[in-house]
C-alpha cells in the first residue's frame, strides 16, 4: 500500500472515532416529566427542556426570585406539556431575560429542582414582518 492510502485511512479511522465519542454527549429535548423520570432512573446527563417563562395577565413575568447578591436566581418555567417547575441557575441573569420567548434550560434534577447549567434563550426577532398599509 502507498504512504497516502495509509494517511487516508487513519484520518477516516480518527474522524469515525470522533463522531462516535461526541454521539453520547448529545442531549435530547424533553419535557419536565420526562426529565423527571430520567433522574429516578439514575441518568444525570444534561438534559434540554424546552418552555416558556410564566406571565400574569398583563403579560408581566411572574415567579423570578434572584438571590440577595444578584448570582444567581430561581424561576418559574411552563413546558411544551404546560407543566410547570422552579429551575436554579447558579449565574447571573442573562441580559434579556425577561424579554425572551422561549427558554431552554440544560441541566438535570436535584431534589425536585431543575439545575440549569446553561440557558439559550430566543428573543424576539427585530426583522420579523409587520403589515405595512400604504396611504392613498
Amino acid at each position: 500500500m502507498k504512504k497516502t492510502h495509509l494517511i487516508g485511512i487513519g484520518v477516516i479511522a480518527i474522524a469515525i472515532f470522533m463522531i462516535i465519542s461526541t454521539a453520547g454527549d448529545a442531549s435530547s429535548y424533553v419535557t419536565f416529566k420526562e426529565a423527571h423520570e430520567m433522574a429516578k432512573d439514575g441518568r444525570s446527563n444534561s438534559i434540554h427542556v424546552v418552555g416558556e417563562l410564566t406571565k400574569d395577565s398583563n403579560g408581566n413575568i411572574t415567579g423570578l426570585f434572584p438571590s440577595a447578591d444578584k448570582l444567581s436566581f430561581s424561576f418559574i418555567m411552563i413546558d411544551d406539556n404546560h407543566e410547570k417547575q422552579q429551575v436554579f441557575y447558579n449565574e447571573p441573569m442573562p441580559t434579556d431575560f425577561t424579554k425572551s420567548e422561549k427558554v431552554v434550560v440544560i441541566g438535570s434534577y436535584k431534589d425536585d429542582v431543575f439545575v440549569a447549567d446553561k440557558i439559550l434563550l430566543k428573543c424576539p426577532s427585530k426583522y420579523q414582518e409587520t403589515t405595512v398599509t400604504a396611504e392613498s
